[in-house]
Formats: structure tokens, sequence, C-alpha cells
């Protein structure tokens, strides 16, 4: 998920810049563990607030609508304080988003949970505006088309363990409604004692993303690529190069239809009767990303030799065929590999998608890529479209919202391969990818 990017560093920058990778790389693992968790917090907090599914997926909502208020000022916030105190800032935030679980514990509120979620997300939005065009610039940036997918898969490997740790200390002691009848004085103390599960994970969060900052503190002054500087009005120039402007929809799409799915697993699985327990249905929610890391260490190796926009286009048809089936035909474990395989398909999406929108941007690439992580609140619109389509014809049908993004996506790499779209003219060898 990213933004913005840089320009080449001298050849001896560049050796020494290479020493940072596997710090970047902890970073992506990290921000994607903590974003997964939302879909394990979703299950718990339905249950104990007594929520639709709308009001389950406004902490979806809440959680990427940072982005969309978050990512042009941290961008241009980074491109003038640099890469590495921009990521210690974004992990630090983090860090107080995370600590905001236990007053909102406390309370048993659920809008102190809304806050909690944002707060987390705006750091994280903080951390992928830095650290994404730094893992493009730390290589040969002939490369950057296979070796964003590489770091994308740790994201992945994060998201994978993210649903077995949130699992077992959030819905390991199972998922409670209020009986009916509650008193308020009961209810309130149901609430906050179902609400106790969800501290100590975060505790634990908070600490790991201090010691991170920490890491990164010492070595801000480490060799990394030059940011050039960027200001509000190139953002709306920069949308009318339509390569740019769709590949930004296309993000929206893609993180809509990613987030609308994995929010929807749990309650999915167990519906389709793949699962009878919260806690196994979460404990699946690890294949679903688990798959994705698989499908981007393939993918990075595939793009090395297939256009890139084929390979978007035939990921964006899998996983629309794969929902049309959990939404309109099976059952059991047949709907339940059908909906889990779809993260497999997912896998390059994303990184795909974003470099193929900033390809030749050259130093407009700053820009472009803060126009593709406001794209990013896509995340909290199409899970909130699917929550209400759900609450109104039932969660399979609802599968179709989701469905119609990755039809869209398709469209784009089609577009892209067949060289319908402009964009600037290359500033550097690359493999072909239209």
């Amino acid at each position: 998920m990213h933004a913005p990017a840089p320009s080449p560093a001298g050849a001896g920058g560049a050796i020494h810049g290479q020493r940072l990778l596997p710090l970047v790389i902890a970073l992506f693992f990290a921000w994607g563990f903590c974003t997964v968790l939302v879909d394990v917090l979703i299950p718990k907090l339905k249950a104990t607030f007594s929520l639709g599914y709308a009001e389950a997926m406004l902490t979806q909502f809440c959680f990427f609508l940072a982005y969309f208020i978050v990512s042009i000022p941290a961008a241009l916030l980074v491109s003038r304080i640099g890469y590495m105190r921009g990521i210690v800032l974004g992990l630090l935030v983090m860090a107080g988003g995370c600590l905001m679980f236990s007053p909102a514990a406390s309370l048993g509120w659920y809008p102190a949970f809304l806050a909690a979620l944002f707060v987390l997300a705006a750091g994280i939005t903080v951390v992928q505006v830095a650290a994404t065009p730094l893992a493009a610039g730390l290589g040969d940036p002939a490369r950057s088309h296979s070796r964003l997918p590489l770091a994308q898969a740790f994201n992945s490997f994060g998201t994978m363990l993210g649903p077995l740790f949130g699992s077992a200390l959030i819905l390991a002691a199972g998922v409670a409604e209020p009986a009916p009848g509650m008193d308020e004085a009961a209810l309130a103390a149901f609430r906050v004692e179902q609400a106790s599960h969800v501290r100590l994970p975060y505790m634990i969060i908070a600490g790991v993303l201090v010691t991170l900052a920490a890491l990164c503190w010492w070595l801000r002054r480490s060799p990394v690529p030059a940011v050039h500087a960027m200001r509000q009005g190139d953002y709306l120039r920069l949308l009318r190069i339509p390569r740019l402007s769709l590949g930004a929809l296309s993000i929206f799409l893609y993180v809509g239809a990613e987030v609308a799915v994995g929010s929807a697993l749990v309650n999915y699985l167990i519906m389709v009767g793949a699962t009878t327990s919260e806690h196994a249905a979460g404990n699946l929610i690890a294949v679903y990303w688990g798959l994705a890391m698989v499908g981007r260490f393939i993918g990075s190796w595939v793009l090395r030799f297939v256009p890139a926009g084929l390979v978007l286009a035939a990921c964006a048809l899998g996983a629309a065929s794969l929902g049309l089936l959990a939404a309109t035909v099976l059952e059991g474990t047949p709907a339940a590999v059908a909906i889990l395989s779809i993260g497999l398909f997912n896998s390059v999406m994303f990184p795909t998608i974003f470099t193929l929108s900033i390809d030749g941007l050259g130093e407009d690439t700053a820009g472009g890529s803060g126009l593709l992580c406001l794209a990013i609140v896509g995340g909290a619109i199409v899970p909130l479209l699917m929550g209400l389509a759900a609450d109104r014809v039932g969660l399979a049908p609802a599968l179709l919202v989701p469905v119609a993004c990755y039809a869209c996506i398709a469209g784009y790499g089609l577009m892209v391969r067949a060289g319908m779209l402009s964009g600037r003219p290359r500033l550097e060898s690359a493999p072909a990818e239209t």
C-alpha cells in the first residue's frame, strides 16, 4: 500500500543505502501486521457493541479515512524532513494510536476505538509515504517493478501472522453478545470486560514500534535517495495525466476490495458453514493474507518477464471470478476455498498499479506517489458500501461490490498493456510493461 518517490542517489549513496533495505522491509512487515488486526477486531467489536455490518465497517472507514486526510500533508512533510525522520515520526504516531486502545477498552465506548484506529492509521500513512518510495529507490531503478512486490511480500508476511496473533489474544476467549434485557450498568460492565481483550495486543505492538523508531532515529543519517520538495498545487496538475489518475482510481478500488473481503471473512466463513468458531475463522484469515505473500514472491519473479499490465489484468480477473463464485454459487468448503484464494490474486495488484502509475514521472514521482496514497481511502469507502449492501441483501450477495472493483482494475491493466494511457516520457530504461 504507499507514497513520495525518490530521485536516483549517487553510486556510493545507493550502495550504502541498500544496507537500509532490511530495515525498510521490517517496516513493510510492521504496518501490514497492524493493518490486518482490524479484520480480527471487527467480529469482536460487532458482537460487543451489537453492531450491524455497516456500523462494524466504520472501523475500516475510520482507519482508511486517515489516508485521505493525512497522505498529502505527509508527502509534503516527508519532502521537507526526509525519509528517515518521516519514518520515525510515523512510527511514534502509530505507537500513540496503539496506546489509545487501553483507555478505549477501559471506557467500553465504540467511538474511542474508532479514534484509536484513526490515529494508528495516520501513523501508518506517514510511514508508507516515506518507506514505499524508499524501498523502490534502494537499488537498480530498472528493477522497481519486481523489487516493490518483493518488499510487499514481507508486508503480506505481516498480514499473515497478524490474524494468528490477534485471534489468539482477542478471539480465543470467544465472541459474546450482551444478553437481552441487560440494564444500563450491566451492559456497560459487559462491554468493558469484553473490550479488555483488545488491550494487551496493542500494548505489545506499541513497544515494538517505539523500538523500531529508536533504530530508525539512530540510522537517520544513512545515505538515501534525495526527495524533491512538493507544493500542493502540483497535485492538481498531475491529475491531468490519464495513466496516473486512472491508476489512483485503481488503487482506490483495489484497496477497497481487498479490505472489504478481508473484513467479511470471519462472518462469511461461519455463514457458509466452513467453521463454527470465530477463533478458527480468525485463524483462516492468515490463509487469505498468506496466499497474498506467496503470490508476491512469485509475482516479483514473473514481473521480470511478463508485461506488468498483462499480469495486473490477469490477477484482477482471477479475483473477480472467485468473488463471483463465492457470492452466487458456492457454500461450505468450496466457498471458503474460493474466497480465501482471492488473496493469491490480490498479491501483486497494489505494487503493480503503483509502479505503472508513477512510471516515467521523474521529479514529479513524489507528487504522483502522494496521490496514490490518497487513493488508499478506498479502504474506507468500499467496505462501508459492502456493509450497507450486506445489511440489505445479505453478506454473500454483497461480495459483488468488490467483484465490480476487480473488474474495473482489469480494465486499467488492459488499457496500459494496449498503450491507451499516456504518461510522461520514460527517463530510465526499465523492462517493458505496456
